[in-house]
């Protein structure tokens, strides 16, 4: 992409693309890159799902010049710029700025605060752009483009005011479906041992000891007290946070059997958490009540729905990184590929804070439970 120093033809008009649209954007991506093109099938997936955007530059003939591809993150307040070209003979004119002030407006619209995008480190037309617009790298992903190129992670916050202020926490992804409660506790004990290194092997046996639910198929999951019980038998502080007494997460099952043996197995953990010494405070799960322990040192890791983010009503846990007026900032472990997402999209999460506390509760008892990871009891 060239440099677009120049202003866009008075007579370039955006507009929102449709499947009409698809011949003329198929034929833009062949014409603007050379590799990691979009497919036609991908394109037409993008125009018809409810979680992404495609805007188009057409001239006054209707010709399309260039497009904008926006990925929305179901939940959270995170847009990702997926892809940006323009039509070789219309670059220089402005067209890619017009499209990107084009989709920071979209994502403003349909109330995301954040863009987020990658760029090829050798795409200097690109970074330039993204820079002069007030981008800012942070990160990048090593052999990441077809061609092996290292990607560059930029992010820019629609709204000027927000300053989120970010705890530095080693990101760590989930390798299983069921092992986010595990994740979520490497990814706090990173952040606080800056010479702890997680892995996989660390992750399967903290989901060995601290699994309580028993799922109606597959693996089951992790709950608060063998997670407060796992971090705790490694040397760390821990402190529970319940909304209610009483045996959890019950809702993900239907078998009374095996019901039965999750309340027994939680009941022998809530024994060990006492004997243990372990405090476990039982009240409302907040924002602020995160914000403020959060202020002490401690990394909270939070039980969420993740229907709001996935569609899916099973527990989750997140790890929160961060706090602004607007929003809360989290580590989600999970990365869901099938919607086109990278870990850039799951690495400091901005939610509203009050879709959070709406969030940050699970099943028809509305549970809510936080675990605060304090550093090592010997140090």
């Amino acid at each position: 992409m060239e440099t677009e120093s120049s202003r866009a033809p008075s007579e370039l008009a955006i507009r929102a693309a449709t499947v009409d649209d698809l011949p003329a954007l198929v034929q833009l991506e062949a014409s603007a890159f050379d590799a990691d093109r979009i497919s036609r099938r991908s394109m037409r997936h993008l125009l018809q799902r409810a979680h992404a955007a495609v805007l188009v530059a057409v001239d006054a003939d209707g010709a399309v010049l260039g497009s904008v591809v926006l990925l929305f993150s179901r939940g959270t307040a995170t847009v990702r710029l997926y892809s940006i070209a323009v039509h070789p003979a219309a670059r220089g004119r402005g067209v890619a700025r017009r499209l990107v002030e084009a989709a920071e407006a979209e994502a403003w619209r349909r109330e995301r605060a954040w863009v987020r995008l990658e760029i090829r480190r050798d795409n200097t037309a690109s970074i330039g752009l993204f820079e002069s617009l007030g981008y800012r790298r942070f990160g990048s992903y090593d052999d990441y483009y077809a061609d092996h190129m290292e990607a560059l992670r930029y992010e820019k916050a629609v709204d000027a005011g927000l300053r989120p202020e970010l705890a530095r926490v080693p990101y760590y992804r989930q390798t299983l479906d069921f092992t986010c409660g595990p994740a979520a506790l490497l990814m706090a004990f990173s952040a606080l041992d800056p010479a702890f290194r997680p892995d996989r092997t660390l992750e399967l046996r903290v989901w060995r000891e601290a699994t309580t639910v028993f799922m109606t198929s597959g693996h089951g999951g992790c709950g608060p007290y063998g997670l407060a019980l796992a971090a705790w038998r490694r040397g760390w502080e821990v402190e529970l946070h319940l909304s209610a007494e009483g045996a959890q997460l019950l809702e993900s099952v239907r078998s009374p059997e095996k019901k039965e043996v999750m309340a027994l197995v939680q009941a022998d953990m809530e024994r060990e958490v006492a004997e243990a010494g372990i405090p476990v405070r039982f009240g409302r799960v907040s924002p602020d009540s995160l914000e403020h322990r959060a202020g002490d040192g401690a990394v909270p890791l939070v039980l969420i729905s993740s229907w709001a983010i996935y569609g899916t009503r099973v527990p989750h846990w997140v790890v929160v990184t961060g706090f602004d007026e607007h929003f809360v900032y989290v580590h989600d472990p999970f990365i869901d590929e099938e919607e086109g997402e990278t870990p850039a999209d799951s690495i400091n999460m901005p939610i509203g804070r009050a879709q959070f506390e709406r969030m940050a509760r699970y099943g028809r008892r509305g549970l809510q439970a936080a675990l605060f990871i304090g550093p090592h009891r010997h140090a």
